[in-house]
C-alpha cells in the first residue's frame, strides 16, 4: 500500500479581459487509485499597477504551460484593454 500525493495544474482558462485562471489539483493516491482530490484556483492578470504605473505581470513562478498560455494571449492590445478596464472601474 503506497500512498502518494501529487499536485498538478489541471485546467487553464483565459477570461474575457485576458486574465488567465489556473486550477491546481492536489490528489492523494493509493497504489495509483485516487483516494481524494482538492482544488485551488488563482487568477493571473495581464498587467499589474503599482504606484500609479502599469507593468507586465511577472509570471516566472507559474507553471510552464501557464506561462505559454499567458505569453500567447497577452498581446499589447489585450494589456491595453485590461488596463483601461481597471482604470475605468477605479474611479
Amino acid at each position: 500500500m503506497a500512498l502518494t500525493k501529487e499536485t498538478v495544474v489541471d485546467k487553464i482558462e483565459v477570461l474575457e479581459m485576458g486574465q488567465v485562471q489556473v486550477r491546481t489539483a492536489t490528489r492523494v493516491k493509493e497504489d495509483g487509485a485516487v483516494l481524494s482530490s482538492s482544488f485551488h484556483r488563482h487568477v493571473v492578470e495581464p498587467s499589474t499597477k503599482a504606484s500609479g504605473s502599469w507593468a507586465d505581470t511577472d509570471i516566472s513562478g507559474e507553471d510552464a504551460r501557464v506561462q505559454a498560455v499567458a505569453n500567447a494571449t497577452w498581446t499589447d492590445s489585450v494589456k491595453t484593454a485590461y488596463q483601461a478596464m481597471i482604470d475605468a472601474n477605479s474611479l
